[in-house]
């Protein structure tokens, strides 16, 4: 095992980030991730410093030979997590990106459908009480209501197939994992080639939500002007679907990113997160019941979807609260 391999070794069984070696060492993450990608090796000074800050010895991190000591001289910290270890394969990491990667689509066209879902139901009320069509309201608002539930009915299936077809891959969110030689810096290469991609869908998909609203206040004026009933419905219906295609964006990249990061255990997934994201699901199931509550019973779609820029803002501190609830 090469130098590389066993400082990410023995980062990991510590439980420890990039970053956090970093700031034990006093040098910074680029570094650390230079070392460990083999791309640069440390001086003797930050070697002998190693051996302390992983209680092993600098024969062990210097001689390619030597194995993982069976009881290193300082125990690894203890951060609460189970101790349950698996190793990854190359095969199986590639395997995993492979469904990562159609995860990112199934996942993110079924949010999209259910932000569109209302669309019709919207489209065809506010033409059928301004006369545009021969069909009334009640039948109309049937007609839409059956489009409706076809279209969430077709996102849950797509979220039932992928959590099924994603099942024997859970343990990448659940335990702590060590890679086999090679599949960390494949990981760190996709990552930094996606990286670029990854911002620029990011930043549209965020301007997209926060300029959705324009188009309907434009309507709204011109629906003053004109005493139109049905562009203040076209505005909604155009508000909704901006906002689908930004969240679609969002959810897209961010579950693309989120493949590599897993396989890595940084971002979102360090072994410390890993805990504290057990309870996302709940948050997330909670927040898709509020909107879809508020949604149906107030019927003002055109204002329900803050509920999810709320949430997302909102998350962030939630999980920082479940990973200081974690470390207690």
């Amino acid at each position: 095992m090469i130098l590389a391999d066993k400082i990410i070794e023995n980062r990991k069984k510590n439980g420890w980030s990039q970053e956090e070696l970093a700031d034990r060492l006093g040098v910074s993450r680029q570094s650390v991730s230079k070392w460990e990608g083999a791309q640069a090796v440390p001086d003797m000074k930050k070697i002998i410093q190693m051996s302390e800050v992983f209680g092993v010895s600098t024969d062990y991190l210097l001689r390619d030979d030597m194995e993982t000591p069976a009881a290193p001289d300082v125990a690894p910290v203890d951060n609460g997590l189970e101790e349950t270890v698996r190793t990854v394969s190359m095969e199986e990491a590639s395997a995993f990106l492979e469904h990562n990667e159609k995860s990112a689509v199934m996942v993110s066209t079924g949010v999209m459908l259910c932000i569109l879902s209302p669309i019709v139901v919207i489209l065809l009320a506010g033409l059928s009480e301004a006369g545009k069509i021969s069909l009334g309201e009640e039948t109309a608002g049937i007609a839409g209501a059956i489009v409706l539930i076809m279209m969430v009915a077709c996102a849950v299936a797509m979220f039932m197939m992928t959590a099924i077809r994603g099942d024997k891959y859970d343990y990448l969110e659940k335990i702590n994992i060590d890679t086999e030689y090679g599949v960390s810096g494949m990981a760190k290469e996709r990552r930094s080639a996606y990286s670029e991609t990854h911002g620029r869908l990011l930043i549209i998909g965020i301007m997209l939500c926060v300029v959705s609203a324009i188009p309907l206040l434009f309507l709204q004026l011109t629906h003053y002007s004109n005493n139109s009933d049905v562009l203040p419905v076209v505005g909604v219906c155009v508000l909704l679907g901006m906002v689908a295609a930004g969240v679609r964006m969002i959810v897209l990249t961010c579950i693309r990113k989120g493949g590599y990061d897993k396989l890595l255990e940084e971002g979102e997934y360090t072994r410390l997160d890993k805990k504290a994201s057990r309870y996302d699901g709940i948050y997330w199931a909670v927040a898709t019941a509020v909107y879809l509550g508020w949604s149906f019973i107030t019927m003002n779609w055109q204002f329900t979807w803050i509920v999810w820029p709320v949430a997302g803002v909102l998350y962030a501190a939630f999980h920082e609260i479940m990973k200081a609830v974690s470390r207690a």
